[in-house]
């Protein structure tokens, strides 16, 4: 974990920040699974809704958030590369994906009064912002929600890759990874009932026992980065809140 927490800038946000808070400087990372809710496919506008309300909760506590978000309600690349589509080609579309679950995110931030820009990896000025590391930090510094769409714009990488990429680059104080399950557990716990959670790990811990957390690129770039990733359920509303604090149930790996 960082040695220090970050502090904000007299150009931030004016919103005080709330004294419980762990870190003041967030990366939600979120499958597009997420997004669709109880369908088989696509965006769920109640679900999308209920995540846009719930780093709402985050914003207003002086926070600074920005968000990566999957495709795999849309589009999986390594899917499309098993059915004969060329790799490159299926990861393309997958990174498009994301522009398109960013962009309704946006929407749904915006509706309910928190300002958001969208940031692509691969240009698309007629919907959104390049990525430009500066003025990603410029936005965040003023409140704004910044979404990175896009992945890195390169194929052969997952999603979890680009977020702790872009964490590294936003200097986050810790990489938060939505799930659908409140932690890290031994085995899946739907299907294995026994299995037992962990409220903390080490980077190795993950992938020495092969825990799935994020891919093994992504730990070792969390790990060199000296940044923490804490695992938690966006299913819950108001968890997102909860574990910004402290609060709730978890889990945190780290370097120690």
């Amino acid at each position: 974990m960082k040695a220090a927490a970050m502090t904000l800038p007299e150009s931030a946000t004016a919103r005080s920040v709330d004294p419980a808070v762990k870190f003041k400087r967030v990366l939600l990372k979120m499958s597009g699974e997420i997004l669709q809710g109880d369908r088989e496919y696509g965006i769920d506008p109640k679900t999308i809704d209920r995540v846009a309300a719930d780093v709402k909760q985050v914003v207003d506590m002086g926070v600074q958030v920005c968000v990566v978000v999957g495709a795999g309600n849309i589009f999986r690349g390594a899917s499309g590369a098993e059915n004969g589509m060329e790799r490159a080609t299926a990861d393309y579309i997958g990174m498009l994906g994301t522009v398109m679950n960013a962009l309704a995110l946006q929407s749904a931030f915006e509706k309910i009064g928190v300002q958001t820009r969208v940031q692509s990896a691969i240009p698309m000025q007629a919907v959104c912002e390049p990525f430009i590391r500066r003025r990603a930090l410029r936005h965040m510094e003023k409140g704004r929600v910044v979404i990175f769409a896009a992945g890195t714009g390169s194929p052969f990488f997952t999603t979890d890759t680009p977020a702790a990429l872009r964490a590294t680059e936003m200097d986050c104080d810790a990489l938060f990874k939505g799930t659908k399950v409140d932690g890290v557990y031994s085995a899946d716990p739907v299907k294995d009932p026994s299995a037992k959670h962990y409220d903390t790990l080490t980077y190795m811990d993950v992938l020495t026992k092969d825990l799935k957390v994020m891919d093994a690129t992504a730990i070792a770039m969390a790990r060199e980065n000296k940044i923490p990733i804490v695992v938690f359920s966006v299913k819950d509303a108001g968890s997102f809140a909860d574990v910004v604090r402290g609060k709730g149930r978890f889990t945190i790996v780290t370097d120690k």
